[in-house]
């Protein structure tokens, strides 16, 4: 029987793999992992939801059955750019230095990817087949918007689900719930006109501003979450003109907008477009919706119990204000209890010389197997 890579080797190799979003490019990622996962006799299917940006869904089939929808292991194997502070490490590299594995994705989340594809290799190759499949959703293209995820549930990719793991990193901290992301990009027009005679134009750059003033004091007028707290809406870009000596016929803007996982985001649009007027054009660029999992879920709690000892501290209930895969994945299944965790710390995601440590890969590994036994009766 060959031998199984560990969850630590399986990271080193796809870090040094880049799939910097952009231009992304999984591809060759997505194929090292299907053909590890495929020699172990796991069905994989490609999905690509634009060249070379390659999803991929891999399911260990159980040979019994105990009546349980599959366990969806689900994250992302793009990373986002290297930033313009200079890397002290090779971010390509995947040096261990001090306990730390150092590379783009060694933490978001490249380490949580192996640990569950580890798992996965480690029950196949006992041939004992279990009682309910597990599934692994591993997809292109998350960090800017998560188009892989969301592509697999409109081709009809992903079944239901009994219960979801999204391997992002929460240092294994099992997480119930995130918000979401609505980006719109805000569009005024004008009339130009030359600078020296303005009365005979129509200052775009004036109505956009207009309503960047306005934004600071909407209300979204929904009740803070009980974990994730409030909605947040940020302007986070603004441009418009040519040339300085000429009236503006073009003003644009960006909105940053992080909700909860009950408002609905095409009641938000609409709201918005009556709130600023018909002199503003929206349209959608990310549109994530917020996922949130009762603590109080059988599941969860089983997830907590599991988690305590391991952990050496008591759980307690925690969201996040960053998406995930989740917000594609959990809807696409059929909406099943979904818990956040993986190796790796939150604050080194997207970082320069971001690292994580290797105790925390071989932690998460150890965790997802326990998890896959449970649920799917090996």
């Amino acid at each position: 029987m060959p031998q199984i890579p560990t969850a630590l080797e399986i990271t080193r190799d796809i870090v040094r793999m880049d799939t910097r979003n952009p231009p992304g490019r999984e591809v060759e990622c997505a194929h090292y992992l299907g053909d590890l996962l495929s020699a172990a006799g796991i069905e994989v299917t490609y999905h690509e939801f634009a060249p070379d940006r390659t999803s991929l869904v891999a399911v260990l089939r159980a040979d019994g059955g105990n009546g349980r929808k599959p366990l969806c292991f689900g994250g992302h194997i793009d990373v986002v750019p290297l930033g313009a502070k200079e890397w002290t490490v090779d971010p390509f590299g995947a040096d261990i230095a001090d306990g730390r594995l150092y590379g783009r994705g060694t933490t978001d989340m490249k380490g949580g990817i192996a640990s569950f594809v580890h798992v996965a290799l480690k029950l196949a190759a006992e041939g004992k087949g279990g009682a309910a499949d597990m599934v692994m959703a591993i997809c292109a293209g998350e960090e800017t918007g998560c188009e892989g995820s969301f592509h697999l549930g409109e081709i009809g990719a992903l079944g239901e689900a009994g219960a979801i793991v999204i391997a992002e990193p929460t240092s294994n901290y099992p997480i119930v719930g995130h918000k979401g992301a609505l980006w719109l990009k805000v569009e005024t027009r004008g009339v130009t006109s030359h600078g020296s005679m303005p009365e005979h134009g129509d200052n775009a750059i004036y109505k956009a501003a207009r309503s960047v003033t306005k934004l600071a004091d909407f209300d979204f007028n929904v009740m803070p979450h009980e974990l994730l707290g409030r909605s947040t809406l940020n302007v986070g870009t603004m441009q418009g003109g040519l040339n300085l000596n000429s009236v503006p016929d073009h003003a644009e803007f960006t909105v940053d907008i992080r909700t909860l996982p009950e408002q609905d985001h095409a009641q938000i649009v609409t709201g918005l477009e009556s709130f600023l007027g018909d002199e503003n054009k929206l349209a959608r660029i990310v549109d994530c919706g917020g996922v949130h999992t009762p603590h109080t879920d059988p599941w969860i709690q089983e997830v907590f119990a599991v988690m305590e000892p391991i952990l050496g501290e008591a759980i307690e209930p925690r969201g996040a204000p960053y998406f995930t895969d989740a917000s594609a994945l959990t809807p696409a299944c059929g909406r099943p209890p979904t818990v956040i965790l993986g190796p790796g710390e939150m604050h080194m995601a997207h970082q320069t010389d971001e690292y994580c440590p290797v105790a925390h890969i071989e932690q998460a590994a150890e965790v997802y197997e326990i998890l896959a036994r449970r649920w799917c009766g090996y």
